[in-house]
């Protein structure tokens, strides 16, 4: 079991644009012929911040073209925020807030001894590695730069916190980079 930040970037570093918009994303690859159909079915709970919910609420038919479904995941979900959020009816969503120490436990019982799943957010995502949570950072790079945006990962980590695991080209326009988290021994 681990938890996981499994994310896509563009070549600059950024995992959205500054109004939290996946756009370029699409146009890049065929999720069926990226790592996302075997990563998801290891999954069996997802941790996502408030920013990547409202996101997938906007943008439910893009979603629904894409995966099949406006909420595409069967997995229970947390979401963590500071304020009241629509909800989705006859999902399995907890709403959360707090630290993500608080529910990180309760996440992982309900996985069932599969991978917990950070979803979007690298701020979000990085709060997991500050907790001392966080496991594995599977990255895949995109061919376009965005100049601006939500960075990936806004924290400093300095060698040799990540290890990498492995590089896998996915098609013309993406690379997929896994790496392992490694905490310092204090």
């Amino acid at each position: 079991m681990k938890t996981q930040y499994y994310t896509a970037s563009s070549l600059d570093g950024f995992i959205a644009t500054d109004d939290h918009s996946l756009d370029w994303l699409f146009s890049l690859a065929d999720i069926n012929q990226s790592s996302y159909p075997e990563f998801i079915e290891q999954v069996g709970a997802i941790a996502m911040g408030s920013s990547t919910y409202e996101w997938m609420l906007r943008n439910a038919d893009t979603i629904k073209a894409q995966m099949g479904s406006p909420w595409p995941y069967t997995q229970p979900a947390w979401v963590f925020s500071h304020r009241t959020l629509p909800t989705i009816s006859g999902e399995n969503i907890h709403y959360v807030q707090g630290d993500v120490c608080e529910h990180h436990e309760r996440m992982v019982k309900s996985a069932n001894g599969k991978n917990l799943w950070i979803v979007g957010g690298g701020d979000f995502a990085a709060q997991f590695y500050d907790a001392g949570l966080l496991d594995e950072l599977i990255i895949q790079v995109g061919s376009v730069t965005l100049g601006k945006g939500q960075p990936i990962f806004p924290r400093r980590v300095l060698s040799p916190a990540l290890r990498l695991r492995s590089v896998q080209q996915m098609g013309e326009g993406m690379v997929e980079l896994r790496y392992d988290v490694i905490y310092a021994l204090v």
